[in-house]
């Protein structure tokens, strides 16, 4: 049964990425050697449309950089979180008050909160925990 679930995962995690064109990122560090800002440069080189979410920076990579989700000027389809886990249930009520909500929330490697990612899910969102977007991006763009 878990076999089946890793599947479906995969598919619909497939079918996001390759549809989703705009991508707010939580906790976008402005530092190169952070992974935030490694996947951040790589999702723009891949053709994506990001936005920064981090209060203590005016930009990074030259976009403006927003205190938080409700500033965002325009919907995204992922809200992708490089937080800790304690901090996701404070993010996942933000990303539940967005109109209209983002398709889906992609927590990165080492950040799990069961709960909050089962709210999400009952209001519909597509939950990712504990993988890297860059890492799946690159796989599916391998085949």
């Amino acid at each position: 049964m878990q076999q089946l679930a890793d599947i479906q995962q995969q598919e619909a995690i497939r079918q996001l990425l390759g549809e989703a064109r705009s991508i707010a990122i939580v906790g976008l560090s402005p530092k190169e050697q952070r992974p935030s800002n490694m996947v951040g440069r790589y999702l723009l080189a891949a053709g994506y449309r990001i936005f920064p979410v981090n209060p203590g920076q005016e930009s990074i990579f030259d976009l403006p950089c927003f205190a938080d989700l409700a500033s965002l000027p325009e919907p995204v389809d992922i809200v992708d979180i490089f937080r800790r886990s304690e901090d996701i249930p404070q993010i996942v009520e933000q990303v539940l008050a967005m109109a209209p909500l983002p398709r889906a929330i992609w927590m990165q490697q080492g950040i799990v909160h069961h709960g909050a990612a089962e709210l999400a899910r009952q209001q519909g969102l597509l939950v990712v925990m504990d993988r890297c977007l860059k890492v799946d991006h690159q796989n599916l763009s391998a085949r």
